[in-house]
Order: structure tokens, then C-alpha cells, then sequence
């Protein structure tokens, strides 16, 4: 979401940082769907958002997250626009697989469904970028080690916690559960294929911890609003509340 965020996230260890507009929205003080819903064009977004992070990452690849329902765009030369960039790889954010019911389905009738977004990971991955997608099911987890993703992402919901995060989740069983069944669609496609876990109860260490200790096949841990937003909003209170809880002697009354 924003360069200071980048470098602290790289100071970390972290293996791989990912830009993509709800990550903005976020550290505005947004919820993350904000992210699919019309309040900006997501791939312009993180173009702009590039000029910020990219250069002042040392070493750590970056991602993008690509909007690859966007009917306006080619998504050809826009995925070689992004590797031009700088761009080490992508993600398929905003994605439709947040979307259920009606809604989604009448999205997959008028060609903006799930398969552009198996569609633009097989394009990158032509194109040798790193592909990490996030996948909702099993059957979306299969297509997209199918289309070549070198990691598959299993997404259990909107993360909880925080002040901005949901409220209505799986629990970590279900969660496990779920992840399980995409870790083994995807590897059933491509053994090679890594696996992580990310959203719904998955919010904390203690979280992925639960998870990765009963799945099976499943490599890591995917953090968005838990390597950003949530150490932002614990550490700035926490630090407010330390200031406010000084008591210094002889200081007026």
C-alpha cells in the first residue's frame, strides 16, 4: 500500500510484496473490498503505485495485482508494460472469486468471470513472470496450476481482525479444511506446484501456524492486511497509549 510499508515488510524478511489497489485503500483507512468496487481503476492504480514502492525496495521481488477482468485493457502488452516496470510478477487482484451468488454468475455469463483471470496467469507465466493467484476452490485452484501459476494461493474469505477487517468468517478448522482441498486439487495438476494460505481466520502468526501444522502439502503463509494493515493499527495504538500512560515526575498537575 505504501513505500514505508514496503520497506519495513523487505526489513522483515519477507520473501515477496505484492502492490495492488486495495492494499491503498487499506492503509486510507478503507475496508479491502473497497478494492473491487468502482472507486478506481484498479491496473491504473498500481502502475502509479509502482513509482512509489519500486524504488525503494532493495532486493525482494514485487508483484503486481492485475485486474484481469478489465474489459478496456489488452492484457498482452499491459503484463509487458508491468515487467518493463519493474514488476517481477503478478497476482489476479481485484478478482472475481470474492463474488458469489447471482452477481457472479451472471459476471461469468457476459465474460467477465474467473476464466480471464486463469487466462492472464497463463499469459504471464509465458511471459516468465512469477504467478502466485489466489484460487476460492478447488476447481479454480486446479485451473490455475493448470495455466501454469508457480504458487497457488488458497483464499478463505476477507481477513478478520483489525478495525476495518470482517466480522463473518470460517473457523481455522474450516479454514484448514478448505485450504486443504485447493492444496490438493492444485498439486494433483502440478506436483511442483507451491501452495499458501491466506485470509478469512488466517490473520495472526498463531493463525497460519494452526493451519500449516494440519495441512498437508501447504508451503507458507500470504499476508495482505496482516503484514500492513494490522501492525499498523496495533503499533500506532499501542504507541499513542504508551505516550498518553507517561507520568512525569514533578510535571504540573
Amino acid at each position: 500500500g505504501t513505500g514505508i510499508s514496503a520497506k519495513a515488510e523487505e526489513a522483515g524478511g519477507a520473501d515477496l510484496l505484492v502492490l495492488y489497489n486495495s492494499g491503498r485503500y487499506r492503509m486510507a483507512g478503507r475496508g479491502s473490498l473497497a478494492g473491487l468496487l468502482p472507486f478506481g481503476d484498479a491496473n491504473a492504480i498500481v502502475e502509479e503505485m509502482a513509482s512509489e514502492v519500486l524504488p525503494v525496495v532493495r532486493s525482494v521481488p514485487v508483484l503486481a495485482g492485475v485486474c484481469a477482468t478489465d474489459p478496456f485493457r489488452r492484457m498482452a502488452p499491459f503484463l509487458e508494460r508491468l515487467r518493463a516496470l519493474g514488476f517481477a510478477g503478478v497476482q489476479n487482484f481485484p478478482t472475481v472469486g470474492l463474488y458469489d451468488g447471482k452477481f457472479r454468475q451472471n459476471l461469468e455469463e457476459t465474460g467477465m468471470g474467473f476464466q480471464a483471470e486463469v487466462d492472464m496467469v497463463r499469459e504471464a507465466s509465458r511471459l516468465g513472470l512469477l504467478t502466485t493467484p489466489y484460487a476460492f476452490c478447488p476447481e479454480e485452484a486446479a485451473a490455475m496450476a493448470e495455466a501454469g501459476a508457480d504458487v497457488v494461493v488458497a483464499h478463505v474469505g476477507l481477513t478478520t481482525s483489525g478495525t476495518i477487517g470482517a466480522a463473518t468468517a470460517l473457523t481455522l478448522e474450516e479454514a484448514t479444511e478448505a485450504i486443504q482441498g485447493m492444496a490438493d486439487a492444485a498439486r494433483a495438476v502440478n506436483p511442483h506446484c507451491l501452495v499458501l494460505c491466506h485470509g478469512g481466520p488466517v490473520a495472526a502468526p498463531a493463525d497460519a501456524q494452526f493451519v500449516l501444522e494440519r495441512a498437508r502439502g501447504v508451503h507458507g503463509f500470504y499476508g495482505a492486511s496482516s503484514m500492513e494493515r494490522l501492525p499498523v493499527e496495533t503499533a500506532i495504538a499501542a504507541c499513542v497509549r504508551e505516550f498518553k500512560g507517561m507520568r512525569v515526575k514533578g510535571a504540573p498537575s
